[in-house]
């Protein structure tokens, strides 16, 4: 167990707060005020006996909640004792640095420290960190305690064992860590921007209305990814129709669509995806029956759920 701060107590930082101490944690919140932390907590424990209410928190949620986070009055007495600092600020990178030197001036030099930054390097926010070899991001998503996936984003100047840390406390909290390099964007943001560059397109060119193109993607592809990243996907496909597919893109979109360098290497060699054994995800010849056996009981499961669901509000008439 840890002893973890988190400093910004708003629905990102209260929603990560509830993560780790679900994950066996003490966590102390602080914000720019004690009386702003003081009722954050309110609103963490409040928050957190709706959604035991609602199950989707298992029973005993509230209970251990209310005895493991708790309130600081100030940025510096919640790192004081801290052995990992979450810093989830505004997304502005002068708030984010006045905050890092806070932080770096008041926890233990052993403290992990991570930011909760979407977009802005790690790099650059490490300029304000004291011993910077203890920084790295640690990127959740919104709401964090039901978006299973973290970017643990290390920089050049980040150790191993900080990096380690990091993926094991997430990891053991029940997430999912995913180590990425420090660019801009990362990857989460630079895969949903760039989905969402091509879906104006589509709406500018008046191919589709943003509902119908909603409706594509949520059904179709969308549909397959909480299963299946982009490349296990290609390789299902095949390797050489996604070549071909691109060739019959550029006919129109020569630039937009330039086949990726990466996937006509593969081609090129026969490495073709699931059917040769060999792409961007190898998988072993005997466990292919599987693979398709596994991909059709998920997405059979996937419409099961949609349907006890029902739809959005979004959706819904």
């Amino acid at each position: 167990m840890s002893r973890i701060a988190i400093v910004g107590s708003g629905y990102m930082g209260g929603g990560m707060a509830q993560v780790f101490a679900l994950g066996g944690h003490d966590v102390v919140i602080s914000d720019v005020t004690a009386e702003i932390a003081a009722a954050n907590l309110e609103r963490i424990r409040t928050e957190t006996a709706q959604f035991e209410e609602q199950g989707l928190f298992a029973p005993g949620a509230t209970d251990i909640i209310t005895a493991r986070i708790s309130a600081a009055e100030s940025i510096e007495v919640a790192v004081a004792d801290a052995d990992v600092v979450e810093e989830a600020v505004p997304e502005r990178i002068e708030i984010k640095h006045e905050t890092l030197r806070r932080i770096s001036a008041a926890a233990p030099a052993s403290a992990v420290i991570g930011s909760n930054t979407s977009t802005i390097s790690i790099a650059a926010l490490a300029e304000a960190v004291t011993r910077p070899e203890r920084f790295l991001g640690v990127h959740f998503s919104n709401p964090a305690p039901f978006v299973p996936g973290v970017e643990i984003i290390p920089h050049a100047g980040t150790d191993e064992a900080t990096i380690r840390a990091a993926e094991e406390i997430i990891a053991g909290s029940g997430k999912v860590p995913a180590r990425v390099k420090d660019v801009t964007g990362f990857v989460l943001n630079r895969l949903q921007y760039a989905l969402f560059h091509e879906a104006t397109q589509l709406v500018e060119e008046g191919v589709a209305t943003p509902e119908d193109i909603d409706a594509v993607v949520r059904s179709t592809f969308g549909f397959r990814l909480p299963f299946f990243g982009p490349f296990a996907i290609a390789d299902m496909a095949g390797l050489d129709v996604y070549a071909f597919c691109y060739a019959s893109l550029q006919g129109t979109f020569p630039e937009r669509f330039a086949t990726p360098a990466i996937l006509a290497e593969r081609v090129a060699a026969g490495e073709l995806g699931t059917k040769t054994g060999s792409g961007f995800r190898d998988i072993a010849p005997e466990r292919i029956a599987e693979l398709v056996a596994y991909r059709n009981r998920a997405y059979a499961k996937m419409a099961q759920l949609l349907d006890e669901l029902g739809p959005s509000p979004f959706d819904a008439v």
